[in-house]
């Protein structure tokens, strides 16, 4: 393997891609004004900044802070009433969060099916396995390409059922013209330090419905009210609340997220046309009706025939080897063991001695694609030649890689 670096030859790139997360004197100045100010906990002036601000970037009435986005989904669901004899359908192509926080309310998850061309939910799937107990469906904004909302609205609207919005890697990406996040019931943000908008973790719930922040405030303030006393804790809460170090990041981060988001479209668009002609390699383009994506990550379908039968795994070790950092992505989430775990079963014993079918399209989407994430899309010219170049060396040569695949 002379030719390709995994063997030892020389790499396309040894220069690195710019540093994620991005920072800057606005940030320091930011720590520092929390710093003086003394109030280093919650519920302070600049999560209460940051909640408004990020409300009214998005165009929606109201929007909540929480610790970080895993807890934002678990939040939204209990506010919502969800638990215990209720389905909740959501897609087997995500992080784990988003089955867990249906697993801790008690409610059971339904796996449906994702659309191939996008990696989301297929609304066609979904329409067929809604059932009385179903409440709600999860929406998961994948690689910040939002699901079909149209249809997914039409399906709440027939049967009555909740749409919430996992916009964890969608900040900023729209649907004709309006936010991810603001199409359902509710819709939850992550902050964690990988994400478009990064304070190393947080998160937060919007939703146009005041009564459900309200429920979702309590919650997160270990069940106290507004009106109450310190003391007086009204239902069953957590403390789920940001710090104030935490806000005051976000509130920079906000400041540069759509010039970031201008840089990441134009250089996914650069990087689909020079990709276009590689044989094997086909980026997962969103729908017209998507009118902004904010590219959390870069998505591609990999055919290991076109590059001499190498499996996945090893084309992507072949890619960072060249200096392109590349992920081989999620597994299904139905083949998870935590879900056969007596303390899953304790909370949800309706998954006792269940079995999930395979479903087809994830199954597909589990074995073909391949991520690029989305700080590749923030740098220059010269970076979006090198990530082409790199799949076509690995092209070129992928019988050299083929032939000592036990060895690699």
């Amino acid at each position: 393997m002379k030719h390709l670096a995994l063997g030892g030859g020389t790499p396309v790139r040894v220069d690195p891609f710019p540093n994620w997360p991005v920072y800057g004197k606005e940030e320091e100045e930011a720590l520092s004004r929390v710093l003086r100010s003394g109030q280093w906990g919650t519920l302070g002036p600049e999560a209460s900044a940051f909640e408004k601000e990020f409300a009214e970037y998005l165009g929606t009435s109201g929007a909540l802070c929480v610790a970080n986005g895993t807890v934002s989904l678990e939040t939204a669901l209990r506010a919502l009433d969800i638990g215990p004899g209720d389905e909740v359908i959501i897609p087997a192509y995500t992080f784990i969060a988003t089955l867990t926080s249906v697993l801790i309310t008690g409610a059971l998850p339904v796996f449906s099916d994702i659309d191939p061309k996008t990696n989301t939910l297929d609304p066609e799937g979904v329409r067929q396995i809604i059932t009385h107990r179903t409440k709600a469906v999860i929406l998961v904004h994948m690689a910040g390409i939002p699901a079909d909302m149209d249809a997914f609205a039409a399906i709440a609207s027939k049967h009555g059922i909740l749409i919430i919005e996992d916009a964890a890697q969608a900040h900023g990406s729209e649907w004709k013209r309006k936010k991810a996040g603001t199409l359902g019931s509710c819709g939850s943000f992550s902050f964690q330090a990988t994400k478009n908008m990064s304070a190393g973790e947080g998160g937060a719930i919007v939703s146009a419905r005041r009564d459900l922040l309200e429920q979702c405030w309590s919650i997160h303030h270990t069940g106290r009210s507004r009106e109450g006393a310190w003391y007086e804790h009204v239902r069953l809460g957590t403390n789920y609340r940001i710090t104030d170090w935490q806000a005051a990041v976000l509130r920079c981060q906000l400041s540069r997220l759509d010039e970031q988001i201008r840089t990441r479209e134009g250089n996914a668009e650069k990087l689909i046309y020079l990709l276009k002609d590689i044989e094997g390699i086909d980026p997962l383009v969103p729908d017209h009706r998507v009118t902004r994506n904010t590219w959390h990550l870069f998505m591609f379908r990999y055919d290991a025939a076109a590059f001499s039968g190498v499996p996945k795994g090893r084309f992507v070790r072949a890619l960072e080897a060249e200096g392109i950092p590349a992920f081989s992505g999620y597994t299904p989430l139905y083949s998870q063991a935590m879900l056969g775990h007596s303390s899953v079963l304790r909370a949800v014993p309706d998954l006792a001695g269940k079995s999930f079918r395979k479903l087809p399209a994830t199954e597909k989407a589990c074995r073909e694609t391949v991520w690029f994430p989305q700080y590749l899309l923030l740098g220059t010219d010269k970076g979006i030649e090198d990530i082409a170049s790199a799949v076509e060396k690995i092209q070129r040569h992928s019988g050299e890689l083929a032939a000592v695949e036990d060895s690699v």
